[in-house]
């Protein structure tokens, strides 16, 4: 069923070959604009245009998952390209093949580095600008309601004013920001 993600925009992490690049791939069929993130330049940016020859909207960014500052990046470049962020596809990994005996520690923690702590800073880096846009779109539909039943146009401050203070505090209750 096509166009179930019409209007959406995706972050993809590990998106220059593999299950990344048929994430992009099938997220674009869908109908999002994708960012594809990897440490693979060349394999990212022929992805890119790839997608791009067959009418999609997608963009590359070079992403070390392991690396804060290149996930805020990311972001920053989703943001700025398509005014939005929708979807994280934490999809970096690597799976060594070596037995317990034949990993070394710094390989160990390559492991972790990538396929952890990757994750985490992917999300720390995305889930604001994905709540953003959440709050903010909830918000101009529950203003659109109250204008349609004689409210004012200021209605819709007041909802995203509700909607992020909500979060901040399921957040903290939560344990999460």
């Amino acid at each position: 069923m096509a166009g179930r993600l019409n209007g959406k925009v995706a972050l993809i992490s590990g998106a220059a070959r593999g299950q990344g690049e048929a994430e992009a791939r099938m997220f674009v069929n869908e109908g999002a604009a994708v960012v594809l993130g990897d440490i693979l330049v060349a394999e990212g940016e022929k992805v890119v245009s790839s997608i791009r020859a067959g009418g999609g909207q997608a963009t590359f960014v070079k992403l070390d998952v392991t690396q804060e500052t290149d996930w805020k990046q990311a972001v920053d470049t989703t943001v700025q390209t398509y005014g939005k962020l929708n979807i994280l596809v934490n999809n970096a990994g690597i799976f060594p093949i070596e037995g317990v005996e034949a990993t070394s520690m710094e390989l160990w923690n390559r492991v972790v580095a990538i396929n952890q702590t990757g994750v985490w800073l992917g999300m720390k880096a995305a889930v604001p600008a994905i709540h953003h846009h959440c709050a903010a779109a909830a918000a101009d539909a529950a203003a659109g309601r109250k204008r349609a039943a004689g409210g004012g146009l200021g209605s819709g401050w007041v909802a995203r004013a509700r909607a992020r203070t909500r979060r901040s505090t399921d957040g903290a209750q939560h344990g999460g920001a």
